[in-house]
């Protein structure tokens, strides 16, 4: 059922049950937001989305559409309510841009610059927690620059359903916790990175790029996983001396924008100085460099040696994630059709 209302003086067509948000947001029009986003239920805990209704002030991430109803996103009034909602939150935390991971990546800052809010002149009593830099080998959490929005919270349960963020405390002590654990290599974090993605701010930021590029420094290139057969598509990052150094979920693949811990840090082997760049055949109990004809011809002589004494079934191959599906399916015929057996295997299956 279709409704109509007024936002800004623009007519706007929205479903039964969508919030003024999401509605605004489809039909081009920003309303400021933190806690809220589209992969997740509905928070109202940020405020920064105030609207006036009908002349009354609404969270609009929380107020249904209704028919006929006249929205007012921006005036001066909301405006200074904006920058006051911002100025607290900053006054909360540490929010120190010029060494922030997420400096030029970060919602809380760009905000900031919209409304001309500056950190506060004077130092207040501030709750200093300690930053969880080595416990986990993928997540760096620094809740000093947490604002409580609940992103991560509702990102765990509802999209990686492992509920490992909640709350703790009250009052100005509210803080995280990842199964009541202070660190996150405690808990039964299994390392999907979500949680990061969906941070607006940088409490939650990837150890891979630490230290190795800034933000407006990465080159994004996009690409498909390769390890299972979902196909998840993947945003890869480099830096400026070509290194990967972050991963992060497409919203255009199957996966909607979300990844495993193989997606999201199973890049290393790229770089890797392990990685073999040349055929190397074993003589004399040590391994030395070939040419592709030298270590084929050898494969295919042994290859024909085992399958006429032996049989083809005491053949087998192991095909690797690594591999493209086209790859992998030349494997499975080489083995069927050439060699003459069935047994064939794939990393990704076990």
């Amino acid at each position: 059922m279709n409704i109509e209302f007024i936002i800004d003086g623009k007519l706007i067509r929205a479903h039964k049950g969508q919030s003024i948000l999401k509605a605004a947001l489809l039909n081009g029009i920003d309303i400021p937001h933190l806690c809220y986003h589209e992969k997740l239920s509905a928070t109202g805990a940020c405020r920064l989305c105030i609207v006036k209704v009908n002349g009354m002030y609404k969270a609009s991430c929380t107020e249904p559409v209704a028919e006929g109803i006249d929205v007012v996103t921006y005036d001066e009034e909301l405006s200074m309510m904006r920058k006051e909602l911002l100025e607290m939150l900053l006054a909360e935390g540490d929010h120190n841009c010029l060494y922030c991971h997420s400096n030029g990546n970060c919602e809380l800052q760009n905000y900031c610059y919209q409304y001309n809010v500056e950190p506060p002149a004077k130092d207040l009593p501030k709750n200093i927690r300690e930053v969880d830099l080595t416990s986990s080998q993928g997540i760096k959490r620094d809740e000093n620059k947490c604002i409580l929005c609940g992103r991560c919270v509702k990102a765990c349960a509802e999209i990686q359903v492992n509920f490992v963020w909640d709350f703790a405390g009250r009052g100005s002590h509210a803080h995280l916790t990842s199964d009541m654990y202070e660190k996150i290599g405690d808990s039964s974090c299994i390392q999907c990175g979500t949680c990061v993605q969906l941070c607006p701010t940088g409490a939650l930021s990837f150890q891979t790029v630490l230290g190795r590029g800034m933000n407006w420094e990465l080159k994004k290139e996009s690409s498909i996983c390769i390890y299972c057969g979902v196909g998840c598509k993947i945003d890869f990052y480099t830096n400026k001396e070509g290194k990967l150094v972050k991963a992060m979920g497409n919203d255009e693949g199957p996966n909607k924008g979300h990844l495993c811990v193989k997606g999201r840090f199973g890049f290393d082997f790229v770089q890797s100085n392990k990685r073999l760049t040349t055929p190397l055949i074993k003589k004399n109990g040590k391994f030395e460099k070939a040419t592709w004809d030298e270590a084929l011809d050898l494969v295919a002589s042994k290859f024909g040696e085992i399958k006429e004494k032996s049989s083809p079934d005491a053949l087998m191959a192991f095909a690797s994630a690594k591999c493209t599906n086209e790859e992998n399916y030349l494997m499975q015929k080489f083995m069927r059709s050439v060699i003459g057996t069935n047994n064939i295997d794939h990393c990704a299956r076990l």
